[in-house]
């Protein structure tokens, strides 16, 4: 007995310490958003701003149909689109059609998207999207939320860029990590799960607005609210911002920390 009580003494002793629970990370990352402020007439403020500041902002994914479009968005995951744009003229030159890349394998289609990053991954999801837009679709894409959700490697954000951008229809509003973090920063949510962020937006903004403010806040976020160093003295916007740390970037550790194992999975 004694020796026993001893092993479980031992074992009690070097079991290591318990990690510190994600939420906990969650927690204070939220704690570093902006205040809330979402009254009716500050969100018409920063809407007049953003439409004042970028009236020309559209998608910056070159495309000349959905499927293009829909392609791309997979492709742009963790990807500028700048690059994006150098792959895809030659890609659709090749295989202008869902059918095209449908008969090939992802192995065939991963040279020709390696410089995107994470090709595997992102290959899977095309020619899966291919092969099931083509067989079940009539090589149309599917202009709903629940059609193109159900094809591989799209979520909400890949289908609202394609809903909105290709079909105007403001079925949602896309968050990437720009609207992310300048939706935090402005207070307009304290949310960090993309489709909390989006559905905070939706119950804010009028439905005619959110293809738009994307756009917009997509812009901003590229040009003036950077993730590190954001340049406030010249943003239009920093009389009614009250972030509370401007150089605040918007990724919790965990989450900064596991995003590019996400990437090509669905988005």
């Amino acid at each position: 007995m004694p020796a026993a009580k001893s092993a479980k003494t031992s074992r009690r002793a070097a079991a290591p310490r318990p990690r510190k629970q994600p939420a906990a990370a969650a927690q204070r990352e939220r704690a570093s958003a902006a205040p809330l402020e979402t009254s009716k007439t500050r969100v018409g403020q920063i809407l007049a701003i953003l439409a004042k500041t970028y009236p020309g902002a559209i998608c910056a994914l070159t495309h000349q149909n959905a499927w293009q479009l829909l392609v791309a968005t997979i492709l742009s995951a963790q990807c500028t689109d700048q690059r994006v744009n150098l792959v895809t003229p030659g890609l659709f030159a090749k295989y202008p059609k869902p059918s095209d890349l449908a008969a090939l394998t992802p192995e065939q289609l991963e040279p020709e998207i390696r410089s995107t990053g994470f090709y595997r991954n992102k290959a899977r999801s095309i020619v899966g999207a291919a092969q099931m837009i083509a067989g079940e679709y009539g090589g149309q894409v599917p202009p709903t939320m629940e059609e193109l959700t159900r094809l591989p490697g799209v979520a909400r954000k890949t289908a609202n860029v394609v809903l909105g951008t290709w079909f105007h229809l403001p079925v949602g509003v896309v968050v990437d990590t720009h609207v992310q973090r300048v939706s935090r920063r402005l207070g307009l949510t304290r949310e960090l799960a993309p489709e909390k962020i989006e559905a905070d937006l939706m119950r804010l903004l009028p439905r005619e607005e959110w293809i738009n403010f994307a756009h917009r806040v997509i812009w901003h976020g590229r040009q003036l609210c950077l993730a590190r160093g954001p340049r406030c003295k010249t943003c239009p916007l920093e009389k009614i911002c009250h972030a509370p740390d401007k150089t605040w970037s918007s990724q919790a550790p965990a989450a900064a920390k596991n995003k590019r194992a996400r990437a090509g999975r669905k988005r």
